[in-house]
This record gives structure tokens, C-alpha cells and sequence, in this order.
């Protein structure tokens, strides 16, 4: 009888833009225990057993900020191997509202930031990472 790995860990997080191109993001908490605490990351989290990262995307932008986006598209995947260790699934969504007026239930802050800022925050690498791919692929 041959032994079964676990099942990896997974989680999605969205990268929101506005019209200005802005991008979305959220200061998290400060806490041990958490993975990347105290660092600027993007909205999301973990999947729940058996849910898939398009329905746990929906669910924890939901949680984290009140905050339902249309037109949610599947980036790509890159593991957080420097933190959590989990598979994480990339969207992207447009959306145009006040992030000062969204109710935020984890984390510190949410604020739109330009591109050229993030080089001068604590990003887990990972979402730095992605953060440059998909600014890459939209200007190609």
C-alpha cells in the first residue's frame, strides 16, 4: 500500500486595481503567529478543505473588507516559500470605490497605492513578485 501526500496547503489573494492603476493593499496585523505580519499584502487567505481558490477569493475579499468585485480573473499560482508555504492562486479585478469607507475586519489598513510606491514597503516577496509579473503582462 503506497503512503498518500498531503494535500498543499492553498489560498488566493486579488490584486484590485483602479482606474488610476492603482493596486489594493492591505497592512496586515502585526501579530506572531501570522504569516507576514506587519508587511503591506494583497486581500485574501487560505481555502477552506475542498473549497476552490475561485470561490475562497469571493469569500475572503467578503470577510476581510465587505468587498465584492466583478469580473474576477485567474492569474497564475506562486507558493509562499519564504511564509505560509501555501500554493497561492493570483486574480485580478478592476474596482473604482472609496477603500477608506470598506469595513475592515483583519489587518491595519487598506489603501490604493501607484506601483512606483511599493519598492519602499515591507511585501512579502511572493506578492512583490506577482505584483511585477502582472504589471508586466498588462503593459505587454
Amino acid at each position: 500500500m503506497s503512503r498518500q501526500e498531503p494535500a498543499t496547503a492553498r489560498g488566493a489573494v486579488a490584486i484590485i486595481v483602479n482606474h488610476s492603476g492603482e493596486l489594493l493593499l492591505h497592512l496586515r496585523d502585526d501579530l506572531p503567529g501570522i504569516a507576514w505580519p506587519g508587511h503591506w499584502s494583497l486581500l485574501g487567505g487560505g481555502c477552506d478543505p475542498g473549497e476552490p481558490p475561485a470561490e475562497a477569493i469571493v469569500r475572503e475579499l467578503a470577510e476581510e473588507a465587505g468587498l465584492a468585485v466583478e469580473g474576477m480573473t485567474e492569474l497564475f499560482e506562486i507558493r509562499d516559500s519564504d511564509g505560509s508555504g501555501q500554493m497561492i492562486t493570483f486574480f485580478a479585478a478592476s474596482w473604482d470605490g472609496d477603500e477608506t469607507g470598506l469595513p475592515l475586519a483583519e489587518g491595519v489598513e487598506l489603501r490604493f497605492l501607484a506601483p512606483e510606491q511599493l519598492s519602499t514597503l515591507a511585501i512579502p516577496p511572493y506578492i512583490h513578485d506577482a505584483i511585477r509579473r502582472y504589471l508586466t503582462e498588462q503593459r505587454a
